[in-house]
């Protein structure tokens, strides 16, 4: 493809050569240079790739895409853009044909509820005869393929990739998370959707590596808005009309409130044989009035279940299709059933900050366990607050809890726990420490009393622990199921 139609939708400069260089690929990492390739200088925070051009050269790079007006001695193309990161998306979705313009694309953002509001919203589609690509914290599916994803939103080339794959698999339909950071990182940039769901927001993600503080948090969520045909937002969460300030959508609002276009009434806790979770009714003029059941506990989650039925009710579907997905859909490391019996239940999951692991413990209690008993750790390098928040809420919350490592990145695991511990000796709640998340996880089920209720939160579908830069193999689930 000729370098003049990567570049067909940016604003750029030519500092040297020429447009019409046939290029072979996109590079954004030096080492990854090959012969007649376009590199991309994104510079992190400890690297600035302009360093790396030599390397990207030798290797037969054709053109360069740089934000600083340097001399490139090399006989190549020299390309200056203000943003190439955001050059790098625009130019990924030409390099691939512009895929994601041949689907239905879907949307949803949110603090919490993304993922579970994504499986389900592709599970109704799919038992509607449609088919879906999805890509997420779980990583990427299609065809019923399943791809792992280093980030919630992969960087804008991987993005464009994936689109090209499901077009390429005859998807009809694809659905996305979308993180404040690939907004912030302009992973979508340029990128429009059809439809695009704001589910909530509350404080997180905030701190040296992320945002710099909630109203940047909140700015980059609520991008979502300019960047749809039709948007659907939570009527009941706090910051409702924060969430709306300067959207250019369509906006259809959902919840329990009386004046929000698309309403939940009538909600029921139920549980049965075989079956945990909540029955509600749906209103509005586009689904009339609609019984659901969600086979998934927690109220959050038939909030989950009401923002998926809404965007999916503008795609064509059946009640009956929206019963049979809801109650089979099941998400990896989301209010997870491990294992259950009367003398315990293991539950798994992904709650990673104060307000989902209040929401969690809150759903947990209403099936009255003889203990709840909750087994965490808070990731390094991120928010210390969320680390006091955190077991503040696990002390007033839980029986007991179980404090452990996480992902300590390059942090100390014993600096972490004493960051918890500032905010457990807030309350009188009974804790321990056992820093080998392993050995936690084995002395919670070896341990356990007649009607425990253990949940293991933090890491959720995660299969890996991070620590000193590196993955190592870990999965919250296989080690509850060893010891079990």
């Amino acid at each position: 493809m000729k370098l003049s139609r990567l570049l067909e939708k940016i604003e750029f400069e030519v500092l040297k050569g020429s447009l019409d260089t046939e290029i072979t690929d996109l590079v954004y990492d030096s080492r990854k240079a090959a012969e007649g390739c376009v590199f991309l200088c994104i510079s992190g925070t400890r690297n600035d790739a302009h360093e790396y051009i030599p390397s990207a050269v030798e290797k037969g790079a054709k053109a360069v895409v740089v934000e600083k007006k340097i001399e490139v001695e090399a006989d190549i193309t020299v390309i200056y853009v203000k943003s190439a990161r955001k050059a790098l998306s625009y130019m990924s979705a030409a390099w691939f044909d512009y895929p994601a313009e041949k689907m239905t694309t879907i949307g949803i953002t949110g603090t919490k509820g993304k993922t579970t509001t994504s499986y389900m919203v592709k599970k109704i589609l799919e038992d509607s005869g449609k088919k879906v690509g999805l890509i997420g914290t779980n990583g990427a599916w299609i065809a019923g393929n399943h791809y792992p994803t280093k980030n919630t939103t992969p960087e804008s080339y991987e993005l464009e990739a994936y689109f090209s794959e499901m077009v390429k698999a005859g998807c009809e339909f694809m659905v996305m998370e979308v993180s404040s950071q690939a907004v912030k990182m302009d992973r979508v940039a340029g990128f429009y959707f059809d439809y695009a769901m704001f589910t909530n927001i509350s404080p997180d993600h905030i701190g040296p590596d992320e945002h710099a503080d909630f109203e940047e948090y909140l700015d980059c969520k609520r991008q979502i808005l300019k960047m749809c045909r039709i948007g659907f937002v939570n009527h009941d969460d706090e910051h409702y009309e924060d969430m709306i300030k300067g959207h250019t959508c369509k906006l259809y609002s959902y919840g329990e409130a009386k004046d929000a276009d698309i309403r939940m009434e009538e909600i029921d806790y139920v549980k049965e044989h075989g079956f945990l979770g909540l029955s509600f009714a749906i209103e509005s003029e586009k689904t009339g009035k609609m019984h659901v059941k969600v086979n998934m506990p927690g109220y959050f989650n038939a909030v989950n279940a009401l923002a998926a039925v809404s965007v999916c009710s503008f795609v064509g579907i059946t009640e009956e299709a929206v019963n049979q997905a809801l109650a089979e859909v099941r998400v990896d490391g989301r209010m997870e059933i491990v294992y259950t019996s009367h003398d315990k239940t293991v539950i798994v999951d992904y709650a990673h900050n104060a307000v989902s692991m209040e929401s969690l413990l809150k759903t947990l209690r209403s099936y009255h366990p003889k203990r709840l008993v909750v087994l965490f750790g808070c990731g390094g390098n991120r928010s210390r607050l969320r680390r006091y928040e955190m077991g503040e809420i696990a002390g007033k919350m839980a029986d007991l809890s179980i404090i452990t490592a996480d992902n300590s990145r390059f942090e100390k695991v014993e600096d972490i726990i004493e960051d918890i511990k500032t905010g457990m000796n807030k309350t009188d709640g009974r804790y321990l420490v056992i820093p080998d998340r392993r050995e936690a996880i084995g002395y919670s089920i070896k341990n356990a009393q007649e009607g425990d209720m253990i949940c293991i939160v933090g890491k959720g579908h995660e299969d890996y622990q991070e620590i000193e830069g590196v993955r190592y193999h870990f999965s919250d689930r296989e080690e509850a199921e060893a010891f079990l």
